[in-house]
């Protein structure tokens, strides 16, 4: 070989990228080119001349020179470096081995790069698990917006397969509005809470999307579509809800008030001679007396039973939002106010009458702002300072011992005033027994009605029982007596015998009454809270300790009931 052609062979092994070592067959470094410089970090000029096994770290080439085998696509670390190697021996003509060398590469960019495309599988996979189980619709678009990507949520929204979808236009699901992701495409910024219909069956959604960048450019776009539909649905059925309580019409008269005895009479005159006047009204009694008959009586005999009869349980609600039930409010007064706003029940009774029951149970802020409804017959809606005149007839009910109320701070004493213009006692049941009969006959009467039923009477003895006893949830708790009575009749039994009735376990009109030889007499307070007591754990009993059912017994809310489990230490 002349120098010139050594010389020629030398440049083509440093041109190579791949590294090359050789060694003789004494094992000494023959050739050390400049990619194996770079892989290894070491000096040509120090390997040449020298035994591979001193001047080599982890070389393998002199076994393969004493075994003379071949070792193909083996992986060796060098420090940092990870290289792909072939070590094959060197043969003369005769077979015999007269070297070897290794051809080798630099893979640890190939591995970084394996791991991170590894790394990448795993997170598209992670993106695309969520992508899929999102309740959420959501839809990719490229930078052309061309649909890439639709989930599940986005088919059982749109009614669209993806086969109907990728491949195609942005705005091919749209029915109704503009597509956003072109929107967003065309500028470059995100959209929010769009409203559009999309879809075959045109489902109302709200729309978010945002640009996708990659390197500064956009690339496509993301959408993330929220069903509405439902939500929709909810709130026009409530809005329907509030029409039909906001426009309750006043169904009872005198007629329904039924009683002979003295104490009913006096509270019908009473009655009648308020409904012929436009002053406020405070009914008085326990619950279950009948205190909202004389609230519909008295506005239907008034002056006033062409307008509006508005109801609401003051205990009912929370306070706050009792206080914009009553008052409206100004569009954005509150988190989740409607737009626009709303009119409160004070100005949708207007000419006519608003029946606040359980008045007793407001907090002090609203007292305040119902005094000066009372006052200045006129409210302020919830976040305004725009007062709105009415003209409204209003008639309280309460329960509660207002006067104890107002002692111990918890009612306001002017408000006490502005309220008790025209109270009137409805009696508890236990003190018109002789009024049982006729309460009995009326209430079968319409019982049959909601039962299907043709029963005609009750019979002395049953009658008898009741009579005697204590009737701690007054007229409500007796017709839920009837009411079970019934049920435990035969289809075709005509007359309520003693068989029937329920078990009544509260105290009896004689063990309510204080003994000759009692020393402490009760006063009406004591009385009242005692019956009051005794209702709510018969209802309790009766419900299987189920509070929400008791207080559907006792017509009362849900809260009160807790209040008053609470108030009067009742396990339950």
């Amino acid at each position: 070989m002349t120098d010139l052609a050594k010389n020629d062979i030398d440049i083509i092994f440093d041109s190579t990228y791949d590294g090359m070592i050789a060694i003789n067959s004494d094992g000494i470094v023959t050739l050390f080119n400049k990619a194996a410089e770079r892989i290894t970090g070491l000096k040509a000029e120090d390997m040449i001349g020298n035994p591979a096994v001193d001047v080599i770290p982890n070389t393998r080439l002199h076994l393969v020179l004493a075994e003379g085998v071949s070792e193909i696509g083996q992986e060796q670390n060098l420090g940092n470096t990870v290289i792909i190697t072939n070590r094959v021996p060197i043969r003369d003509a005769n077979g015999h081995v007269r070297g070897a060398v290794a051809i080798f590469r630099d893979i640890t960019e190939i591995k970084d790069l394996a791991s991170t495309v590894s790394n990448l599988w795993n997170v598209r996979s992670l993106l695309e698990a969520v992508i899929e189980s999102t309740a959420d619709a959501i839809s990719v678009a490229d930078e052309r917006g061309i649909n890439i990507i639709v989930n599940p949520a986005y088919t059982r929204i749109t009614g669209m397969p993806p086969e109907a979808v990728i491949g195609k236009h942005a705005a091919v699901d749209i029915a109704e509005g503009e597509s956003m992701h072109m929107k967003v495409l065309k500028t470059g910024k995100p959209v929010k809470n769009v409203r559009m219909k999309v879809g075959p069956a045109k489902k109302d959604v709200i729309v978010n999307v945002a640009p996708i960048y990659v390197e500064g450019m956009i690339r496509g776009s993301v959408g993330v579509i929220h069903d509405i539909s439902e939500i929709m649905t909810l709130n026009e059925e409530l809005a329907h809800a509030r029409k039909i309580i906001r426009q309750l019409k006043a169904r009872y008269t005198w007629n329904d008030i039924i009683g002979k005895s003295p104490a009913i009479t006096l509270a019908k005159e009473q009655a009648r001679r308020a409904a012929e006047t436009p002053a406020t009204v405070l009914l008085r009694g326990e619950s279950g007396t009948g205190k909202e008959l004389f609230a519909h009586a008295i506005h239907n005999a008034s002056s006033r039973k062409k307008g509006q009869f508005v109801r609401i349980n003051c205990a009912a609600l929370a306070q706050e939002l009792l206080e914009s039930e009553l008052f409206g409010y100004e569009e954005g007064a509150f988190t989740g106010a409607m737009k626009g706003g709303r009119t409160g029940l004070f100005e949708e009774a207007g000419r006519g009458t608003i029946f606040l029951d359980e008045i007793g149970e407001i907090s002090h802020s609203l007292q305040k702002k119902l005094l000066r409804v009372l006052q200045e017959r006129e409210i302020i809606r919830v976040g305004s300072t725009m007062p709105v005149p009415i003209d409204v007839r209003v008639i309280a009910a309460t329960n509660a011992n207002l006067e104890q109320k107002v002692k111990d701070g918890s009612f306001r004493e002017d408000l006490y005033y502005r309220l008790n213009v025209i109270p009137i006692m409805i009696p508890p049941l236990r003190e018109i027994t002789d009024d049982i009969p006729f309460l009995v006959e009326h209430l079968i009467f319409r019982l049959n009605q909601s039962y299907g039923r043709e029963v005609l009477s009750m019979s002395a003895s049953a009658l008898g029982s009741l009579m005697q006893y204590h009737w701690p949830g007054n007229v409500r708790e007796l017709e839920s007596v009837l009411a079970r009575a019934m049920i435990n009749m035969k289809p075709h039994d005509k007359m309520i015998e003693t068989e029937h009735l329920p078990r009544l376990e509260c105290e009896r009109v004689s063990d309510a009454l204080p003994s000759a030889d009692q020393k402490t007499a009760r006063t009406l307070d004591q009385a009242v809270a005692d019956a009051e007591k005794a209702a709510i754990i018969w209802a309790l009993k009766d419900a299987a300790g189920n509070r929400q059912k008791a207080a559907v017994t006792l017509n009362t809310a849900l809260r009160n009931l807790y209040y008053k489990i609470k108030k009067y230490n009742i396990k339950s």
